[in-house]
């Protein structure tokens, strides 16, 4: 099992990242922490951590500060940014302390699973040891590029996929199957069937909005939406 410390500075998102964790074959959570503090402590003091999942925004500092600490004190787990912070400065400066991933918030458990999933593969890429030819090092490496867009099923259209995609990402709010159709010009069964794969891969988040009668109204947003 892939041994994975929680941090997050509010207690309700950790236990949802937890849940998501706990989901996800060959992972489980050893621990939570809401501080950075309680961070460190826990790195000592767990009996083992392969993996962080590291907010960044924690009362008593940042999870950049975490990072550097480790490090500072020779800890190696591997950490995955999970955080709000999306500016280019924090990104960057991630990528140099050695993150492996970097999700930003709001996300749906499709997009921590991609990143468990890949992590999880680059560990078994690891576990060999010795020397590794220009092939098995390209393999390696691209374990950590989970995809972002996950390929379409037969039948499904790019240049659809996209326009839909488009559609979300610039509305204001959420919108329904009808409002997509009457935007870019498809069918409501063929935006229907769009929407419904950007929600299963996590790209889109579905909520029910209920009238005074009959059946709830399906609406869709944009899942990564600040």
């Amino acid at each position: 099992m892939i041994e994975v410390l929680v941090v997050d500075d509010d207690t309700r998102v950790a236990r949802v990242n937890a849940a998501y964790v706990a989901k996800v074959p060959g992972f489980r959570v050893t621990g939570e922490a809401h501080i950075a503090a309680d961070a460190l402590r826990l790195l000592e003091t767990l009996p083992r951590v392969d993996l962080v999942l590291m907010d960044h925004y924690l009362p008593d500092g940042t999870g950049l500060a975490v990072v550097e600490e480790m490090r500072r004190r020779g800890q190696q787990t591997d950490v995955i940014m999970v955080t709000a912070a999306r500016d280019v400065a924090t990104v960057q400066a991630a990528m140099r302390q050695g993150a492996l991933q970097y999700l930003v918030k709001p996300f749906a458990f499709a997009g921590l699973r991609v990143r468990l999933e890949a992590y999880a593969e680059l560990r078994r890429a690891l576990d060999g040891g010795g020397e590794a030819e220009q092939a098995e090092v390209d393999r390696m490496f691209g374990a950590l590029s989970a995809p972002s867009e996950p390929g379409l099923p037969k039948g499904h259209s790019p240049t659809t996929a996209e326009l839909v995609r488009q559609c979300l990402i610039r509305a204001e709010g959420s919108l329904s199957a009808q409002e997509i159709a009457e935007r870019t010009g498809v069918s409501r069964q063929t935006a229907q069937r769009y929407l419904k794969l950007l929600e299963r891969t996590g790209r889109a988040r579905l909520t029910l909005r209920y009238g005074d009668a009959g059946r709830p109204e399906h609406r869709y947003e944009w899942a990564t939406r600040g």
